[in-house]
């Protein structure tokens, strides 16, 4: 893309979050909080608001780009909701997302602003931790699709009318609802034949369909070229073509470049992609407890099956899933207790073999259905998750 400098990688993983939990620090945040701009308002009635971290302050992202994200970049997400269509009484998920290439002040600002919000709604939200490309379900389930754009606030991203309009190569993979949009390096060597993949050029969108490619890549890329046309007040020409019999002199392999050392023709098949999950983990619970000395002790407490009569309202649990990771706050635990929880399943899981897992902390009292599904002695009535709550049974 044109006028933007190459990101570096940052490796956010290693963003240090040892300063959330002393007491000093929740009281400046609520001070903090009410002085806010960005958080006037918030929360107040049903809907989906949208932040982007730029330069350490919280600014409001457009409606119309809601689930859109540059990769780098740190986003807020606040979901405001009624639990109970029958009561007015709100509820609140708020999530912070990390761009691959966000760095490490927009991560941490990222952070610390989350639970200023949450803060700001009474410490009543429940707060999540998000990753490019490993975002939740729950996270998903807030926009009709996820679209990863290169670039972000740094690089000197601007908006560029489609006459001037750099073109862009958009990757479509997975399948059902959970078909993933990425803008990816516009050389021959990205494509491969098990996905789909659309050539924006501004005024003329061409999708290009691997031979290996499944109806659901394709449904949604059809879906994204009909919205962009919209967009753009009717005017881009829609084309689609199919991987095989496509002659090298077409427009959409003549606007890709193969690369110095990349092939002329696609890969023949789809990459495996990062997964991060473990299929046939077993969770485990792990205890946080504050022994004399203020020194905090992170024990593990059980494996595999397990009730609810594990968690002790004194203390803090983290419990690891291999799909979702829960910081659950009992209401009787220390103030250093409660401001280490966050911190230790962060530091836990990035050394793990899956650091990208969505982190979710919760507080004692309000029910948590993935959470609770995750027990021996919960409800499963109602319950139609594939994983009973993003926990594998073994």
């Amino acid at each position: 893309m044109a006028g933007l400098r190459k990101h570096k990688k940052y490796n956010w993983k290693e963003t240090n979050l040892s300063f959330f939990g002393s007491d000093l620090e929740k009281e400046i945040k609520k001070a903090s909080a009410q002085g806010e701009d960005a958080w006037k308002g918030a929360g107040q009635k049903e809907g989906l608001k949208v932040w982007r971290i730029v330069k350490f302050k919280v600014t409001h992202w457009p409606k119309a780009d809601y689930g859109k994200f540059y990769d780098g970049d740190s986003y807020i997400i606040l979901n405001t909701y009624r639990k109970d269509p029958s009561s007015p009484a709100l509820s609140w998920d708020v999530h912070f997302w990390i761009g691959k290439y966000s760095t490490q002040d927009e991560y941490g600002t990222a952070a610390y602003k989350t639970v200023e919000l949450d803060h700001f709604l009474n410490d009543a939200a429940v707060q999540h931790r998000e990753v490019q490309s490993h975002e939740s379900q729950l996270f998903k389930s807030y926009f009709k699709r996820i679209i990863l754009w290169k670039g972000g606030a740094e690089s000197g991203f601007n908006h560029v009318e489609p006459e001037k309009y750099e073109p862009k190569l958009l990757h479509f993979k997975g399948r059902r609802d959970n078909v993933m949009v990425e803008e990816v390096t516009l050389r021959r060597k990205y494509l491969n034949s098990g996905d789909v993949f659309i050539l924006d050029l501004g005024l003329h969108l061409i999708q290009w369909n691997g031979k290996e490619s499944n109806k659901d890549e394709r449904s949604k890329a059809a879906e994204y070229m009909i919205s962009v046309k919209s967009d753009r007040s009717g005017r881009p020409k829609l084309e689609t073509v199919d991987e095989d019999g496509l002659e090298e002199s077409h427009t959409f392999y003549q606007m890709i470049p193969p690369g110095l050392f990349g092939s002329k023709k696609p890969r023949r098949a789809a990459e495996g992609g990062d997964d991060d999950t473990v299929k046939t983990f077993t969770k485990v619970l792990y205890r946080v407890h504050e022994k004399k000395g203020h020194d905090i002790s992170f024990k593990e407490v059980a494996r595999g099956r397990m009730s609810t009569g594990f968690l002790d309202p004194t203390d803090v649990f983290i419990l690891e899933t291999g799909f979702h990771v829960y910081v659950w706050i009992g209401k009787e635990a220390t103030s250093h207790e409660k401001g280490s929880g966050l911190t230790l399943a962060h530091e836990h899981v990035k050394h793990s073999k899956h650091p990208f897992l969505p982190i979710t902390r919760i507080s004692q009292g309000p029910h948590n259905a993935q959470f609770e599904a995750c027990f021996e002695d919960h409800d499963p009535i109602g319950s139609k998750s594939e994983h009973e709550g993003d926990c594998v049974i073994l």
